[in-house]
Parts: structure tokens; sequence; C-alpha cells
């Protein structure tokens, strides 16, 4: 299979009127903000894009993106890779205002000041948006066991301490 770089943006219009799909990559260096979010990209993110008319003759970019990343484990500290994989649906406005109109399965995107969208930013965006919250390796693989972790208990030298908010409750009691 051939790797065909994918266009920045598009006019949606056009390439649904003309039934377009696109199967190919955007690279690492086009993904500068997914590369901030994770700890590596590990491959460029591949992706396939359909357009199309739908019966309401509103235009809709129908795709779906995988990458690869390493994610550092919020628990035990260590790399681990994940895949990353999305399907999004977006139907182009020319401004917000008309997403009300939009059926609720089309999420809205702006076009520019040329009529087209930003491809490779939808894209990003959607990867940026399946990062898990809280990182980890699933319990078998990670490093750090059930057994050893805590939950609310507090070592003894903290718990003598004062608590520093106990100045907050004599205010209440005045």
């Amino acid at each position: 299979m051939q790797k065909v770089k994918l266009p920045l943006t598009t006019d949606p219009v056009k390439d649904a009127q003309r039934r377009l799909d696109y199967d190919g990559y955007y690279s690492i260096s086009q993904l500068p903000r997914l590369a901030e979010s994770v700890s590596k990209v590990l491959s460029d993110a591949q992706v396939s894009l359909s357009f199309f008319i739908d019966p309401q003759k509103l235009v809709v970019m129908k795709g779906q993106a995988t990458v690869e990343v390493e994610l550092e484990c919020q628990r035990c500290q260590n790399p681990f890779i994940q895949t990353l994989s999305c399907d999004f649906i977006y139907s182009p406005v020319s401004n917000l205002d008309q997403a009300d109109e939009l059926p609720e399965i089309y999420e809205p995107i702006e076009f520019n000041a040329f009529g087209e969208i930003d491809l490779v930013g939808i894209v990003e965006d959607e990867l940026i948006v399946t990062l898990p919250i809280i990182p980890m390796h699933s319990s078998e693989h990670c490093e750090v066991s059930v057994a050893e972790q805590v939950f609310g208990e507090l070592p003894e030298e903290l718990a003598k301490k004062p608590n520093p908010f106990a100045v907050l409750a004599s205010l209440k009691k005045k």
C-alpha cells in the first residue's frame, strides 16, 4: 500500500460534490500539539476521510484516524505505548450560529477565509481528545502492584501535623 500525504486544508463543498475519499497520513512533524501532549509520537497518523452530501443536503466529512504514542504511566512513571484511534463526523458551517441547525450526529466546523477547512487541525484535535485523562498501564503490566497502593492512610508524621484549615473552622463559629 502506497503512503499518500494528505492535504492540510480542503474545500469540503467541492469534495462532497465529487464524493471524494482520502486515505493517507499526516507525518509526526505535522502534529506538534499532539507531540506536546504525550511523551513521544511514534508513528504517522493514518487517516481516512470521506466527503459526501447527506439526504438533508448537508455537506458531511466523515473520518477516522489512528496514531501510536508513548505515554508515561501515572502509577509507576514508566513509559508505555498506546494506540489512539478516533472516529468523527463533521458538517462545515459558514458561522457558528448555523451549528444549532445541524443534526446532533454532526459536529460543526467553520470554514476559513478561503472557504476551506483545516484538515490537519481537525485530525489533531480529535486525537488529542482521545488521550486518556490519567494514562496508566493495565494493572497486570504495571510495576506498582495493587498491594503497594495505599488509599486514605497518612504516615504518622503527617497525621500529627496541625490542620492548616483549623483557623477557618474557628471563623465559621463566630
